[in-house]
């Protein structure tokens, strides 16, 4: 049996373009994994907020992030893609972080290059580090794997505040490095998008994120341009704290779901989502007899 990681290598090297939805917890990876995604990308803003109820601006921790990374691997069939920010501490820290999301199971791996503490992308004030330092993490990362199906992702972040020429600058440094994809980050126009598009011929990140610094295009554009993954981290999210809020208000007003305006999923098709025909099975099979 193939591996999720050369799995994702694989497709990536196939024609098309792979659309990775963001997945912020149990319940998001639970829906998508059925779907037949190529891969599913573990949104760093999204499993901060999720399980932490914080924003992502460097507060969570290794620890917290690489449990999220062998709960979601653990269960998803998929190739999960996962986000470490920066690698959470040095050069030392982050041959630590390679091998704990490696072992825990993820298929690709993302990095940064912002100074600590990161901030979200599309967010305003992020900085960068030296490009020498980020060469220097992505050569540590590449030596630190065990397998060279477990993807590096290396993301720039100085479109924003150094401009487009210094992030097109820092990729070719960090393909040179060794990183198997790029990750220009907040690109402001399709017309940045098709200058980005020519410059690499390693595998491209898209990032989608909606009302972002970026335009969000279709499937044809995006191939079109010579992007080969396309993320997006928020949009589920988006439209589940949208929905969540709606049924919040209407509680508070009538103080009750009755009548409930806002399309509510099955019960009964949650309760088969979660896994509870497995458990009923079992019980049934091993019943207690008196």
């Amino acid at each position: 049996m193939k591996s999720q990681n050369s799995t994702l290598r694989a497709r990536l090297n196939q024609p098309g373009l792979v659309v990775a939805p963001g997945i912020f917890d149990m319940v998001s990876l639970r829906l998508a994994e059925p779907l037949g995604f190529d891969a599913l990308y573990m949104t760093g803003f999204g499993t901060v907020a999720s399980h932490m109820g914080l924003p992502d601006a460097g507060l969570a921790t290794y620890s917290d992030m690489v449990g999220r990374v062998t709960a979601m691997a653990g269960m998803a069939k998929t190739p999960l893609i996962a986000d470490a920010d920066t690698g959470y501490g040095g050069l030392l820290n982050l041959r630590h972080t390679i091998r704990g999301y490696e072992s825990a199971g993820a298929a690709a791996i993302q990095l940064e290059d912002q100074e600590f503490p990161k901030k979200c992308g599309h967010t305003p004030g992020r900085r960068v580090i030296s490009t020498e330092d980020m060469v220097r993490k992505i050569r540590v990362a590449v030596d630190s794997r065990q397998s060279q199906d477990f993807l590096i992702i290396a993301r720039t972040d100085a479109r924003t505040t150094l401009g487009l020429d210094e992030a097109l600058r820092r990729a070719e440094a960090y393909a040179k490095a060794g990183a198997d994809m790029l990750f220009v980050e907040s690109p402001e126009s399709e017309e940045e998008m098709r200058k980005i598009g020519c410059s690499f011929d390693l595998p491209l990140v898209a990032n989608m994120v909606e009302k972002g610094r970026t335009p969000v295009l279709s499937r044809k554009e995006l191939e079109g341009i010579g992007y080969k993954l396309a993320i997006f981290p928020v949009t589920a999210l988006l439209a589940g704290v949208h929905a969540m809020t709606q049924v919040f208000k209407q509680l508070k007003e009538s103080g009750s779901s009755a009548n409930m305006t806002v399309p509510l999923h099955d019960f009964g098709d949650l309760t088969k989502l979660m896994g509870f025909e497995d458990v009923w099975a079992f019980e049934k099979r091993y019943a207690e007899t008196k």
